[in-house]
Order: structure tokens, then sequence, then C-alpha cells
């Protein structure tokens, strides 16, 4: 066996991978939303779905004041007894 032998570094198994497909000139270039369409085929094959998020823009000053808001409004005491509980169950900071 080499010493120096390359190997692949080991990876999480949640990684996704992705295949480079090139195009030649006897294969025409499948239409974008086919290959999307086969790419979500593949991935539920695997178990795995596409799932979209759209969120508020935190940089967006309307989004910074209502924030901003809803943070001025928060009972205090409530909040830090929640806070007391989440350390209390809180496996990290276990000794």
């Amino acid at each position: 066996m080499v010493a120096n032998a390359w190997r692949p570094p080991l990876e999480p198994a949640g990684v996704t991978r992705y295949t480079v497909t090139r195009y030649n000139e006897g294969m025409p270039m499948t239409q974008a939303a086919e290959r999307m369409r086969a790419m979500r085929a593949r991935r539920r094959a695997r178990g795995l779905r596409e799932l979209r998020l759209i969120v508020p823009d935190p940089q967006a000053a309307t989004v910074r004041r209502r924030v901003a808001q809803q943070v001025a409004r928060l009972n205090q005491a409530a909040e830090q007894d929640a806070m007391r509980w989440i350390e209390a169950v809180s496996e990290f900071d276990a000794p």
C-alpha cells in the first residue's frame, strides 16, 4: 500500500452531492425545468423534499422597526422565567 495515497475526507451522511453533467454536441442540453424536475425526483427517491422559506428581510427598516416594537412589548419577568427553564433542561450546559 502506498503511504501517501489520497483518500477522500470523512463527511457527514447528510451532505448533498451535486453531479456535473457535461453536454457535448451529440447530446442536447435539457431544459432547466426538466433538469429541476429530474433533480426533485432523485431527491424524493432518497426521501428528501424541497422546502422553500420566505422570511422577512432583517436589513429592511420596516422589519427592524417591527421587531423592536415586539421586543419592547415583551414581559421581562416571563422571558426570564422562560430562559431559566431553557437553561434548566438544556443538555449543553451540563458539566
